[in-house]
């Protein structure tokens, strides 16, 4: 089982959170009008696979902090010392929406379009990526590129949407 994630772009939390409550925690890009600007994609989430893009773009290694995010969904309370609750807990089942810090946004809307191959073809060699091919991954990193930077000049941050 993987994890489905979704990246778009939205003014603020509050707009998201408005999206998730009609769509009852679904894809803000679901469906034939979606309701964001965004790219889907699989097994890219943002502490490990998309900061390890991050890494290969500032040329770092890769750190936890690289991508920080804010969670903004589910908005029911965190959990406690006990953990999760029932099964049905959305901090169990999910789906989960993460607010990037607008580092992370920059960062991708900095690069220029003919360092896009280089960057992937560092990024594939992740790992958590085995088996990854840079054919297959310069799209979407392309399309990330892309998004992040409709989002910078519009003044919006970047969302990730993740299921199981």
């Amino acid at each position: 089982m993987g994890a489905l994630t979704d990246y778009f772009r939205a003014v603020d939390a509050a707009s998201v959170v408005e999206v998730l409550k009609r769509a009852d925690g679904g894809s803000p890009l679901a469906g034939a009008l979606p309701a964001f600007d965004g790219v889907e994609t699989k097994h890219v989430d943002p502490t490990v696979v998309l900061a390890m893009l991050i890494a290969a773009i500032r040329q770092v290694e890769w750190r936890t902090d690289l991508v920080e995010e804010v969670t903004v969904w589910p908005t029911s309370p965190v959990p406690g010392p006990d953990g999760p609750g029932a099964e049905d807990d959305p901090w169990v089942t999910g789906p989960w929406v993460s607010e990037l810090s607008p580092l992370a946004r920059d960062t991708l809307a900095a690069v220029r379009d003919f360092e896009v191959a280089t960057i992937v073809a560092k990024w594939v060699q992740a790992e958590e990526l085995h088996g990854a091919r840079a054919e297959d991954m310069q799209p979407v990193a392309e399309e990330l590129v892309l998004l992040a930077r409709r989002a910078r000049e519009a003044g919006e941050q970047l969302y990730c949407w993740m299921c199981l």
